[in-house]
């Protein structure tokens, strides 16, 4: 018996250990499966701290870059799954610690502690399709009939793990509907026309004929004994900001606290019921809190303890006089009556809070105060802030609080705990030094690591200060030491519509940065470039060491060129269409001919107009630019790659139409005569962001995109598998590790770097397992 397990043990996880070598952060959680997510951890708008009713310990986070986090040592390390969509609230089953809900584009159950997770509604045998046709590849589920319903509140009956009680919203239409049989089947119980967004259920109410709080858009309605009635609202709300609800150990009503929008207009307002929102009274953090700017974008009480509660300020002023105003959390101890700054920042880092590396790096107005709060619903001690950049944590009642998104090594760098928020567009390694490598981010700038990836640190001293949220590439001197150039810029996560159709490009801001010491330092090297938002840079290799040729995209503004190493740079449009040409990414073969890929300019899914993005090529160094055909309604190019065997051979990423319900014409098309002919290679991922080819084994292919795959390719491009244990939503691209053939990097937007096995994990723990909803 011990041989047969022996046996077993290293047929299932040897190859997971042989593929867990490389970079890695120590802090962050096991996964269950051979890939880890790098990064110094945080960076991102984090949402939702939710504890456990059951483990204070185990704790859950949400961010709006599709990621969820889980962890089980109290926020000590984080492991990231994936729902296919931002997660909207998370539920604890009261009575069974291993259940836990997660509303995304449906309702997942997980029955093994957040391990993995089923599909309970709509029915996974109702869903006719799993639609993402949009520009950000969002899921929507289809179900019987065209509908699209969604959960907008949940709660589980304290009793019976079996009785659930929903919010379900159908053609804008809100219902209470409650099911017997654990979300298998629903019915109708009353209508919610003021919606609902937090359901309570009193447990001291008969188990047969439950007491229901239902806190709707700004209203509490009230079922008990079977009938329904109406709260009222504080004077003059058209809706709550946030409220939370506990239910008071002397058997009396829910007690409700609420931020609301100022009557004036102008700044929030806190308010408490005392019965379960039958009336209310107005709190406040005392006088200075009435001036008119003050907001509270986050409340919340405990379960079991509402004398305990947590709110989120900003623009407080000790006198109204003042000209400096704080941010941070306040705490009271007796049901809103007073309350006392646990939490209290300006200019300067408040003396009890602990954070790890945003406040060094941005300051402590760069994460702000909490988005969210989360209290444990047992332990009114226990409370998590999430903001903009971090997850924070007190577990003494706010008299101290610590960041737990990172974790700063011996060595002055830092590393993830798992809680990775942050977009980035490639990983680049030092030709001169194995252990220096850097990550190009989103709102973060550029990290260094000086020990292979395992701890990260800033790297943008000296780029110029409203330069430093985006690197979108970097390019190293192969001939000299410690010389790179990298294109930066203030707006971010282009391509992506969201930022051009509210900002014309003509008012992005960045340019080119040149280090002379291996990215510890940086100058503005584009000294007669315009502001330019600069999304890739290419260095020619066949020029000089003294005379560098250097290409540069700028995003609506087109292709610059250096013939001396970025002293000086001059416009190459020759060809190119449009006054404003999206000019995104450029490619270069063996004999030196380029490549330009421009973006498409529209997202309502027509084709074939002046907003169509486009590939262009180039035969003498950009001079001139010839626009190359593509298929037919392919107006999204994303990505190219040159096969560097055969020039003629172009592999293209396609970014999908939005038709309503599917995209079309995204994925992989190849070509093996240079673009006089397309064939599409992969349609299954219709928004793939690049292609990589491996440069070691010109067969090997890779892909990546915006629908939770990465693709690999054994027969250059003629067919693709999905690399399995990766998971991520939303993908960019993927680099081969230099030094490992074995291992590869997915860059992603919003989920930091992921690194594992280039063949993928066969033994891979998925977080969906819903046969109907599971990976591709």
């Amino acid at each position: 018996m011990v041989r047969l397990m022996q046996i077993l043990f290293a047929l299932i996880f040897l190859p997971i250990l042989e593929h867990s070598s490389g970079p890695g952060s120590p802090a962050a959680a096991p996964r269950l499966d051979a890939w880890k997510v790098l990064g110094p951890g945080g960076g991102g708008a984090q949402f939702l701290p939710t504890v456990s009713p059951h483990n204070p310990k185990c704790v859950l986070v949400a961010c709006d870059m599709t990621g969820a986090y889980i962890s089980q040592d109290g926020g000590d390390s984080w492991r990231m799954f994936n729902l296919r969509a931002p997660v909207r609230f998370f539920v604890f089953d009261p009575v069974d610690s291993q259940v836990i809900y997660a509303a995304s584009a449906g309702l997942w159950r997980s029955e093994d502690a957040g391990r993995t997770w089923n599909l309970v509604f709509p029915r996974p045998k109702a869903v006719e399709r799993l639609e993402m046709a949009d520009d950000h590849g969002g899921a929507r589920l289809a179900s019987e009939g065209g509908s699209y319903p969604t959960i907008t509140a949940l709660a589980v009956d304290p009793a019976d793990s079996h009785l659930l009680y929903a919010a379900i919203s159908v053609a804008g239409e809100v219902s209470l509907q409650v099911s017997e049989d654990g979300g298998t089947n629903w019915k109708k119980d009353a209508p919610l026309p003021g919606g609902a967004r937090k359901i309570y259920v009193d447990p001291r109410s008969p188990s047969g004929n439950r007491r229901l709080y239902v806190v709707g858009r700004n209203s509490v309605a009230v079922r008990e004994d079977g009938n329904w009635s109406q709260g009222t609202v504080p004077p003059g709300v058209e809706a709550f900001i946030d409220v939370s609800g506990g239910f008071p150990h002397n058997g009396w009503k829910l007690v409700l606290y609420a931020s609301t929008p100022s009557r004036k207009g102008r700044g929030n307002r806190l308010y408490v019921s005392d019965d379960g929102g039958q009336s209310w009274w107005e709190s406040g953090l005392g006088p200075a809190s009435t001036a008119p700017e003050t907001r509270f974008p986050a409340i919340a009480t405990c379960l079991t303890n509402p004398d305990v509660a947590y709110v989120s300020y900003s623009n407080l002023r000790n006198d109204p006089a003042d000209r400096e105003a704080f941010f941070g959390v306040a705490r009271t101890a007796d049901g809103g009556k007073s309350w006392k700054p646990v939490w209290k920042e300006s200019r300067t880092p408040a003396a009890n809070l602990h954070d790890v590396w945003i406040t060094e790096r941005f300051g402590p107005g760069w994460g702000e105060n909490p988005l969210n709060l989360g209290i444990s619903p047992v332990n009114p001690d226990i409370c998590y802030g999430t903001d903009y950049g971090r997850t924070m944590r007190t577990v003494d009642g706010g008299a101290t609080w610590q960041g737990v998104y990172s974790r700063k090594t011996p060595e002055g760098s830092y590393t993830t705990t798992g809680l990775d928020v942050t977009t980035n567009y490639g990983v680049h390694f030092d030709p001169f030094d194995k252990q220096r490598v850097f990550i190009s981010y989103t709102d973060i700038g550029l990290f260094r690591s000086e020990d292979g990836g395992a701890s990260w640190i800033s790297a943008s001293e000296g780029v110029p200060k409203d330069w430093v949220n985006t690197t979108y590439w970097v390019e190293f001197d192969p001939a000299v030491k410690g010389r790179m150039w990298a294109v930066m810029s203030g707006t971010h996560d282009l391509p992506r519509p969201k930022m051009w159709r509210r900002a014309s490009p003509q008012t992005y801001r960045g340019g080119v940065c040149l280090s002379e010491d291996g990215g510890k330092s940086w100058r503005n090297a584009s000294t007669n470039l315009p502001q330019i938002a600069a999304t890739h840079i290419l260095l020619d290799p066949s020029s000089t060491p003294d005379a560098r040729v250097l290409y540069v995209t700028g995003f609506g503004k087109g292709v610059f060129k250096s013939s001396d190493g970025g002293r000086t740079w001059a416009m190459k449009n020759q060809g190119l269409d449009g006054r404003e040409p999206f000019a995104w990414r450029l490619a270069r073969d063996r004999r030196g001919v380029l490549y330009l890929v421009v973006a498409r300019r529209s997202e309502d899914g027509s084709f074939g107009n002046e907003s169509d993005g486009a590939l262009y090529r180039s035969t003498d160094a950009a001079e001139h630019w010839q626009r190359i055909q593509l298929p037919k309604g392919l107006n999204g190019p994303n990505g190219i790659a040159v096969d560097p065997d055969n020039p003629a051979r172009l592999s293209l990423a396609a970014w999908g139409r939005n038709t309503g319900r599917e995209a079309v014409q995204g994925g992989i098309f190849v070509s093996g005569d240079a673009g006089e002919s397309w064939r599409n290679m992969l349609s299954r991922d219709q928004h793939i962001y690049d292609v990589t080819i491996d440069p070691r084994d010109h067969n090997l292919y890779y892909a990546c995109g915006f629908e939770s795959s990465a693709w690999r390719s054994t027969d250059r491009g003629g067919s693709w598998q999905r690399i399995r244990g990766y998971n991520f939503k939303w993908g960019h691209r993927v680099v081969p590790d230099p030094y490992n053939p074995a291992m590869i990097f997915i860059t992603t937007f919003g989920g930091s770097v992921w690194y594992g096995p280039a063949a993928g994990d066969g033994h891979a723990v998925e977080d969906i397992v819903t046969p109907e909803l599971a990976y591709k």
